[in-house]
């Protein structure tokens, strides 16, 4: 069976959803964008991913500050606002008839070239905006037998030449990693930052427990992950000691528990990394209240919105 942080569970809906390409609507079949997308052509765009639960975009605001911060990083004028956006994104998930338990892919690159060039000034078109949207479940097997991670050699980048925290196109490094960690046979990579302390996991964010107290990286050279932020502010706000700071794969081995969170698996169970057993081998205590704490504030954002 298929492991990972981002195995769903198969839904045919998924066959005729219709995909948003600036403004208009198409069944997947017919979605398409020119081969002379700056996207496509030299990964120059930025993107976003939410959940829509019970008719909410979970954590949207927070979401949003991500992506037009990212914007403004790499000189990108997206062309509307985020509540212009956000209009867009229900147009979409309405035509789709969708209420919940839906992944949502928000991508923005820089527009059409002119002539394959890495140029900016060869960009003849606003930026190209497309959105997906499909049924997407998390795998309880996955959330109940948890996952396996094997430390690549690929280091995570510095912030001096692609800052860790800007969600780009560009992520070929991550896809490296994770082509290492499965011909290792395990389900995802851990990554370490450029002075071999543990930063993260190829696509989501790690942590370790020692002794009741919750670590994670210090998030240099890391995504700032929503996710990863509510779970620091969950712990914070019910008395479990967290620490954002550097540890090796010393700490990593002898922790009593792991796991790594993201916005479409939320809190997955870490049970081996490089062939050793993490605690028990099997989702432990702190990750198991954790991972019911962070539902419940899903539930407290939802009632926000309706209620706003």
């Amino acid at each position: 069976m298929l492991t990972g942080t981002h195995v769903s569970i198969d839904d045919n809906r998924n066959n005729d959803v219709l995909i948003y390409i600036n403004g208009d609507l198409f069944h997947r079949n017919e979605a398409k964008i020119s081969v002379f997308d700056s996207g496509y052509l030299v990964g120059d765009g930025i993107w976003e991913a939410v959940r829509l639960y019970n008719g909410t975009l979970v954590f949207i605001d927070q979401h949003l500050e991500r992506l037009y911060s990212a914007a403004k990083s790499i000189g990108l004028d997206l062309k509307l606002s985020k509540i212009e956006l956000i209009s867009e994104i229900y147009k979409m998930l309405k035509a789709n008839s969708m209420e919940t338990d839906v992944h949502v892919r928000i991508m923005f690159t820089r527009g059409t070239k002119k002539t394959p060039s890495q140029d900016p000034r060869y960009t003849i078109s606003g930026p190209n905006l497309v959105i997906i949207a499909e049924y997407k479940k998390a795998s309880e097997e996955v959330k109940k037998n948890g996952i396996k991670l094997f430390t690549s050699t690929i280091r995570r980048g510095s912030p001096d030449y692609l800052d860790p925290r800007l969600n780009c196109h560009s992520k070929l490094h991550e896809v490296q990693a994770l082509i290492q960690a499965l011909e290792a046979g395990a389900d995802e990579a851990l990554m370490l930052d450029q002075h071999g302390f543990v930063a993260t996991c190829n696509s989501t964010n790690f942590f370790v427990v020692r002794n009741g107290a919750v670590w994670t990286s210090t998030g240099k050279y890391c995504m700032n992950g929503i996710t990863r932020a509510n779970v620091i502010a969950i712990c914070k706000m019910n008395q479990i000691e967290v620490h954002e700071k550097d540890f090796s794969l010393f700490d990593v081995y002898s922790a009593d528990e792991s796991f790594t969170t993201g916005t479409f698996g939320g809190l997955t169970p870490v049970i081996k990394i490089d062939g050793r057993v993490i605690g028990e081998g099997m989702p432990g205590p702190i990750t198991e209240k954790l991972n019911m704490l962070y539902k419940n504030l899903i539930e407290e954002d939802v009632t926000r919105s309706k209620n706003n």
